[in-house]
C-alpha cells in the first residue's frame, strides 16, 4: 500500500504570512490563559478563530509519528502528513505561547493571587462572554440532535466542571516524584485543548500549581522537561479523539463545550470564602461562593470589560469570516 502524493491543497500554506504577527498574539493570549486557573487555552483558541484548525494540525502531527513508527511507508507517510499541517498558524501560535509562558508566569501568578477579586472578575467577564462562541458555530440541528437532549448534555457539562472546579485547592506538594509530575502534565495537556477545562485548575486539584509555575519562573529545566514529555503523550493520545467527535459528532461536541464553560464560571465568580493554603503560605483554588462583597465595583467594571473584549473578537472575526467567504465566492464565479 502506497501513500498518493499529496495535492497542492495539501502542501500549500493554508495561512496568509501577513496574518504571523497576529497568531503570535493568539499564541501569546492562549499560553496566558493556560496560566490562570479557571481560565482555558482552548477557550481563548475558539475566540480568536483558529480552534478548529489547531486541533486538525495537531491530529496531522500526530498522524505522522505514528506513521513513522508503525507505517505503512513510514517516510513518506510521514512527510505527507506533516505537509497538511498548517505550519504558518501552528508555528507562530506555540511560539507566543512559550513566550508567555516563560516571561509572565511570575506575574500572573502574583496577580491571581495579590488581587483575587479583580482578577476573577475580569475572566469570569471573559469566558461568559466566551460561551457565544461555541453556540454560534453549532451547525444546523437535526432529528438526530432533540433539543431537549441537547439542553441535558449543556447542563450535564455545566454540572460536571462546577464540580470539578470546587475539588481545586489541594495543598501544594513541594517535591513531587518526576513519574508523578509526567502523568499529571499528561492529563492537563488535554484540558489546553477543550473550551471550559481549565488545566491549571487540575494543577491546583492535585497540588501541583504553584510547583510548576515556580519551576518555570526558576528556568527548572529538568521538571520542565518531564511535564513536556507528558504533554507531548497526553496530547497524541487526546487530539484524534477530539478531533474524530468535531468533525463527525460537531453539534453535540460544541453543546457539550459550551457547557463546560457555562460550569467553569464557578471558579471564577469574585467573591469566595479563603481557599485551603499551600505550602508556599498563599491561598490557591476555589473557596465557598459569596453574595458580592467590598470590592464590588472594580470586579464589575473589569468584567464588563473582559466581556467587551471577546464581544470585539467576536465581531472582528465574523467580518473577516465574512469578507473570506465574500473573496472566495468572486474567485469561485470568476472561474
Amino acid at each position: 500500500m502506497t501513500h498518493s502524493s499529496p495535492s497542492a491543497a495539501d502542501t500549500e500554506p493554508k495561512r496568509p504570512k501577513a496574518l504571523l504577527p497576529l497568531d503570535l498574539v493568539r499564541g501569546f493570549l492562549i499560553g496566558s490563559a493556560e496560566l490562570v486557573p479557571g481560565v482555558s487555552g482552548g477557550t481563548i483558541a475558539l475566540v480568536t478563530g483558529v480552534y478548529d484548525q489547531l486541533i486538525d494540525s495537531a491530529a496531522h502531527v500526530v498522524s505522522a509519528a505514528k506513521t513513522l513508527v508503525a507505517g505503512p511507508d513510514r517516510v513518506t507517510g510521514a512527510i505527507a502528513e506533516l505537509r497538511r499541517t498548517d505550519w504558518f498558524l501552528v508555528i507562530p501560535v506555540l511560539l507566543g505561547m512559550a513566550t508567555a509562558v516563560f516571561t509572565i508566569a511570575g506575574v500572573m501568578e502574583s496577580f491571581v493571587a495579590g488581587n483575587p477579586e479583580l482578577s476573577r472578575g475580569l475572566f469570569f467577564g471573559l469566558v461568559a462572554a466566551s460561551i457565544a462562541v461555541p453556540l454560534r458555530m453549532l451547525p444546523a440541528r437535526t432529528t438526530r440532535q432533540p433539543a431537549l437532549l441537547g439542553v441535558l448534555a449543556f447542563i450535564a457539562a455545566a454540572a460536571l466542571a462546577f464540580w470539578m472546579t470546587s475539588l481545586a485547592g489541594g495543598a501544594d506538594v513541594e517535591n513531587p516524584p518526576l513519574i508523578t509530575v509526567f502523568f499529571v502534565a499528561s492529563i492537563a495537556i488535554c484540558a489546553l485543548v477543550i473550551p471550559g477545562v481549565s488545566g491549571s485548575f487540575f494543577l491546583l486539584a492535585v497540588g501541583l500549581y504553584s510547583t510548576t509555575l515556580r519551576a518555570v519562573d526558576s528556568r527548572d529545566f529538568g521538571y520542565i522537561g518531564i511535564f513536556l514529555l507528558g504533554a507531548i503523550l497526553g496530547l497524541a493520545v487526546f487530539v484524534n479523539i477530539l478531533r474524530y467527535f468535531l468533525h463527525n459528532h460537531r453539534w453535540w461536541t460544541l453543546t457539550v463545550m459550551a457547557g463546560l464553560m457555562f460550569g467553569s464560571l464557578r471558579a471564577l465568580w469574585p467573591w469566595q470564602s479563603s481557599a485551603e493554603a499551600g505550602a508556599d503560605g498563599e491561598e490557591h483554588g476555589a473557596g465557598a461562593l459569596l453574595a458580592p462583597g467590598d470590592p464590588v465595583l472594580g470586579p464589575i467594571l473589569l468584567a464588563v470589560l473582559g466581556a467587551a473584549v471577546v464581544v470585539i473578537l467576536i465581531v472582528v472575526e465574523a467580518k473577516f469570516a465574512a469578507s473570506k467567504a465574500q473573496s472566495v465566492g468572486a474567485d469561485s464565479s470568476a472561474a
